[in-house]
C-alpha cells in the first residue's frame, strides 16, 4: 500500500458506505465490511513484511481510520481499536504468540479487540479490579469487563488484569472460544456508533496459560503508556476528525444540491455559507492536527505526546460542533432523518467520553506541557 488514505477512501466508497445506514438503523456489527477489510489487507497493516503483512506504522493508521472515518464511524472505530490491540502484539509478544495471531490475520481475515473497560473504574482502564488467580503457569481470571467493542466478532480480546507483582498490571489475549467467556449483547444500547456491539464480557473461571500473557510479568502498564495510548489516542483523533469531515461532505452537497422554485440554492444564503465554512474549517484543523500528530508520534519528537493529545480533543470537540452545525445546514431534512446528519452527530457524542475521555485528556495534556507525570 502506497497511499493508505486514498485505497483507504476508494475501499470505504465500495465495502464500508453501502453498509453504514443498516449498521446504526438496526445497530448491526460491520461483518461485510470486516469480511472485506480482511481480503483486501487493511487487517495486515501494521504486520511487519516477514510475517505478510505490510509493515506500516502509527501514520498509516490514522490514515486508515480516517479515511474509514469519512464514511463509517463505527467501522472506522472498531478497526482502530484491531490495530491498537495488533500493535500491543507486536511489541511486546512472544514470538509464537506473534505468529499464532499474525498467521490467523494474514491467512484467516480474523482481528482483535479490546477489552479494558470495567463497570467500577470507568475511564480509569489501567486500573483493573477483575481476580487474576496464578496456579503454576496457569492463570484463572473473574470478573466482568463493561465495554467490550467488536464483541463477539472478533477472535482475540486484549484484557488487563493485575499481576502478582503488587500494583502492576498483566496484557493477556483471550480467544473467543475460551471456556468461561460470555458476553451480554443485549445490553449495548449505544445512543451513536450503534453497530460497535460494545456489550460486558464476563470471564467465569477463565483458565490460560502463560502462552497467551503478552510480555513478561507485571509490563502491561508500559503497554498500555507507550503502545496502546500512542495508537489508540491519535486513532480516535482520526475517527472524530473523519466523521467531522464527513459532516461537511453531507451539508455542503445539500446546501448545494437544495434548490428553491425561484433557481437559487441553500448555498446562496449567506448565513449557510458561513456555517459550512465554519464546519469545514473545524472540520479540516482536526484533521491536519491529527496527521501531524501521527507524524510526529511516528518520528518520535520531543513534543509528539502534547500532538498527540491535542489532537483528540479537538478531533473530539470539533465533530460535535461540526454536528450541530451540520444540523442547521439541514434543517427539517437533518430533523427527519432524510439525511445522515443526526446518525452522525450521534456517532460525534461518543468521543467526548470514550476512555479516556476529552476530560481526561485535557488534563493529562496540561501535565505534559507543564513538565509533569501522565497520569
Amino acid at each position: 500500500m502506497n497511499n493508505v488514505y486514498q485505497e483507504g477512501r476508494d475501499f470505504a466508497m465500495s465495502y464500508i458506505l453501502p453498509f453504514t445506514e443498516i449498521t446504526d438503523k438496526e445497530s448491526k456489527f460491520p461483518e461485510e465490511s470486516f469480511k472485506r477489510l480482511g481480503e483486501k489487507g487493511f487487517l495486515k497493516l501494521l504486520i511487519p513484511v516477514e510475517y505478510g503483512g505490510f509493515g506500516k506504522g502509527l501514520e498509516e493508521h490514522a490514515q486508515a481510520c480516517l479515511a474509514f472515518a469519512e464514511s463509517c464511524s463505527t467501522t472506522a472505530l472498531c478497526y482502530m481499536m484491531h490495530n491498537v490491540a495488533l500493535m500491543c502484539v507486536l511489541t511486546h509478544g512472544s514470538e509464537e504468540l506473534k505468529k499464532k495471531i499474525f498467521t490467523d490475520i494474514v491467512e484467516n481475515g480474523e482481528f482483535m479487540a479490546l477489552a479494558y473497560s470495567e463497570f467500577g473504574t470507568g475511564t480509569n482502564f489501567y486500573m483493573p479490579e477483575m481476580t487474576a488467580e496464578v496456579n503454576r503457569d496457569n492463570t484463572t481470571f473473574n470478573g466482568i469487563k463493561s465495554m467490550v467493542t467488536s464483541a463477539t466478532f472478533a477472535s482475540y480480546y486484549l484484557v488487563l488484569a493485575p499481576s502478582v507483582e503488587e500494583g502492576k498490571i498483566n496484557n493477556w489475549v483471550f480467544p473467543l472460544e475460551t471456556k468461561g467467556l460470555t458476553f451480554e449483547l443485549s445490553k449495548w444500547h449505544g445512543l451513536g456508533m450503534r453497530g460497535n456491539s460494545s456489550c460486558p464480557m464476563h470471564m467465569d473461571n477463565v483458565t490460560l496459560d502463560s502462552f497467551f500473557r503478552i510480555g513478561v510479568e507485571g509490563s502491561g502498564e508500559e503497554q498500555v503508556f507507550n503502545v496502546v495510548a500512542p495508537f489508540f489516542v491519535t486513532g480516535l483523533g482520526a475517527v472524530y476528525s473523519g466523521t467531522a469531515m464527513h459532516m461537511f461532505e453531507i451539508a455542503s452537497n445539500h446546501a448545494v444540491d437544495r434548490q428553491y422554485p425561484d433557481g437559487r440554492t441553500l448555498s446562496n444564503i449567506e448565513t449557510i455559507q458561513v456555517h459550512i465554512g465554519n464546519i469545514y474549517k473545524n472540520a479540516a484543523a482536526a484533521r491536519a492536527l491529527t496527521l501531524e500528530a501521527a507524524r510526529a508520534g511516528a518520528n518520535e519528537e520531543a513534543d509528539a505526546l502534547t500532538k498527540i493529545l491535542a489532537a483528540r480533543i479537538v478531533a473530539s470537540e470539533a465533530a460535535i460542533e461540526c454536528g450541530r452545525l451540520a444540523m442547521r445546514v439541514g434543517g427539517g431534512k437533518a430533523y427527519n432523518k432524510s439525511l445522515p446528519t443526526e446518525r452522525l452527530l450521534r456517532d460525534a457524542y461518543a468521543g467526548q467520553i470514550m476512555a479516556p475521555s476529552a476530560d481526561v485528556l485535557a488534563i493529562w495534556l496540561g501535565k505534559a506541557l507543564t513538565g509533569q507525570m501522565i497520569p
